[in-house]
């Protein structure tokens, strides 16, 4: 959705997918890991489960990603490069591959790390502190600026965030009201 809102106002966008367990993109990248490295047959022969076989996956690409800054050099007048990595934190965010990776890029390009916060979970306070400090957490380890990103906000409104984020006593307020009903 981004990239097709960036292309629509006339940005260059160069993607890349770095998820090679996904099943189907909403988008078709420039460049896909899943074209380089076939996480199912690492599943199999190394005997992994679904992120050991991602994090494997990420290892096996991170290795040449010289060659991925190499290609993006080569497309000076890009406005935006977006990348888009596996959902879950710890197979990204926590690993040797992930930190290579952000590394490699925030040495070459001006490097922001979004953070996309389920907006419809996100109602739940323990689950929006959780992700404030996931997102926290990823901006620690990274030492990269770091937006966070509320999705579904046309199924729920985000006001409920904003105003969590704004005023920690609302957010308590809420947190106290919530945990009385339980």
């Amino acid at each position: 959705m981004l990239i097709n809102t960036l292309k629509l106002a006339g940005k260059k966008v160069y993607s890349i997918n770095l998820d090679p367990a996904i099943y189907k993109l909403s988008f078709t990248p420039n460049i896909d890991i899943r074209d380089s490295v076939d996480y199912k047959a690492l599943m199999s022969k190394y005997t992994l489960g679904p992120n050991g076989g991602i994090m494997t996956a990420l290892n096996l690409f991170a290795t040449q990603f010289d060659q991925v800054i190499k290609l993006l050099a080569k497309k000076p007048d890009l406005d935006f490069i977006l990348i888009d990595t596996p959902g879950q934190i710890e197979v990204f965010t926590w690993s040797a591959s992930g930190q290579i990776i952000s590394d490699s890029l925030a040495c070459t390009y001006p490097t922001v790390i979004t953070y996309i916060a389920d907006t419809v979970r996100s109602q739940s306070v323990t689950t929006f502190m959780s992700n404030m400090l996931y997102a926290l957490s990823i901006m620690y380890k990274t030492k990269l600026p770091l937006l966070i990103a509320f999705n579904k906000i046309d199924f729920t409104p985000h006001s409920f965030a904003i105003e969590w984020i704004k005023d920690f006593e609302a957010f308590e307020v809420n947190f106290i009201i919530r945990n009385r009903m339980q």
